[in-house]
């Protein structure tokens, strides 16, 4: 019995996407429930997975083909028994060489590669020939790409450069200047769309000031154990940042508004988005009713959402709405910036580097560890007064967390 295999149904935010991934091909057995592939929408990556057990029978929309909601992007056949390997299909859904061919590259020591994972490579600067590849015949899948990136991070530092790593390989002649041309995903030319709409639209200022993180890096070195013992988790800055600009933000109803045409809508709860950095680009999910959550409770939320976004299995819904958002650079190392607003919200608080400084206190010179602090609003909806004092009242509350508990 053949059966349609059709895109998801895309939220109304979501005009088309794009099949990013065919993780089956033709003639090769599935389980059901199982993934077959990945629809790339320019928020989060959707997942097709099978009806039934049985085989792919036909891909109508290869790797990179755009589609639209519902519409079939290829034929399954229930109960059919699975070949050992894939089958050769159409020649943009093809993911396996002919077996002559794949060893001929193989006997040349070029790595074998899928669509996905040469993507994936061309998009982070991978060497293929430094992927060890554990597919098929030594093939390269994009699971062993990404876990080359993460290892390559994790060791100190991002993927190598194709400039530093992959030009010896491919024995560049000197002095040529090679190029490569790579199309933007959807997430990352939605990303761009955005905060160029936002620079346009908004009338957008950024106010500074500093904080001594002394107090509450004092306070997390005293309570750690005793933090993770009971909750199982880390007692990080992010956690007394949120719990800050919560206080803040009911303290300046007009730092948590939006802006709707002409009507300023002004949010009686607090729903704190927190970007998070990923290889596909910037995502804000949002933690919703941040008042109600405890420190605990926003750590954990942080860490699932971290999981999931380098997963790529963010929801539309956890990452829709917001009143609100803090974006920390200092993970990266920044010392200073001025963050873009994420409309239609009226304000972004940016983080940054941590930072030992000579300081003068109490006409004495000590070191401090002191971050700078940025606040960038649209001027349409926050005057400038309004904007600074939000800002001193989280540097106040940062530097004396008490100030949090008893709301003063």
């Amino acid at each position: 019995m053949s059966t349609e295999i059709k895109a998801p149904v895309f939220p109304e935010s979501v005009a088309e996407g794009t099949v990013a991934t065919w993780h089956k091909q033709p003639g090769e057995a599935c389980s059901r429930d199982e993934l077959i592939v990945d629809i790339e929408t320019d928020k989060v990556v959707l997942e097709v997975v099978a009806p039934a057990d049985g085989v792919i029978e036909e891909i109508v929309k290869g790797e990179g083909d755009t589609v639209e909601s519902g519409e079939v992007i290829g034929k399954f056949k229930e109960g059919a028994a699975g070949e050992s390997k894939p089958a050769e299909s159409k020649p943009e859904a093809k993911e396996e060489a002919p077996k002559e061919e794949a060893k001929s590259e193989a006997a040349s020591g070029e790595a074998i590669l899928s669509p996905a994972a040469r993507k994936l490579a061309e998009e982070n600067d991978v060497d293929p020939n430094a992927v060890k590849g554990t597919g098929k015949d030594g093939r390269v899948t994009k699971e062993d790409v990404q876990a080359h990136i993460d290892s390559s991070k994790a060791s100190g530092g991002a993927a190598k450069p194709a400039a530093a790593a992959g030009m010896p390989e491919v024995n560049v002649a000197q002095g040529e200047r090679p190029e490569k041309r790579v199309p933007m995903t959807r997430l990352r030319a939605s990303i761009a769309k955005r905060l160029v709409e936002a620079q346009q639209t908004a009338a957008m200022l950024t106010t500074f000031n500093e904080v001594n993180m002394k107090p509450i890096m004092e306070l997390r070195k005293q309570y750690q154990d005793s933090f993770v013992k009971r909750h199982g988790i880390k007692l990080g800055f992010m956690s007394f940042f949120t719990k800050a600009a919560t206080e803040a933000l009911k303290r300046f109803p007009a730092v948590n508004a939006s802006i709707d045409g002409n009507d300023m809508v002004y949010h009686g709860y607090q729903d704190i988005g927190v970007a998070v950095s990923t290889d596909r680009g910037l995502v804000v999910p949002v933690l919703r009713d941040s008042d109600a959550m405890g420190l605990a409770d926003i750590e954990k939320k942080i860490v699932e959402y971290g999981t999931k976004a380098k997963e790529g299995k963010l929801g539309i819904e956890e990452m829709t709405g917001g009143t609100f958002t803090i974006t920390n650079g200092g993970i990266f190392g920044s010392l200073i910036s001025t963050p873009i607003l994420n409309p239609p919200q009226t304000a972004i608080l940016g983080m940054h580097k941590i930072q030992e400084r000579p300081m003068a206190v109490n006409g004495q010179v000590e070191i401090l560890p002191m971050m700078y602090l940025a606040l960038s609003y649209d001027h349409r909806m926050i005057d400038g007064k309004e904007a600074v004092q939000f800002l001193v009242a989280i540097k106040e509350m940062l530097e004396d967390p008490a100030r949090i508990l008893l709301d003063v």
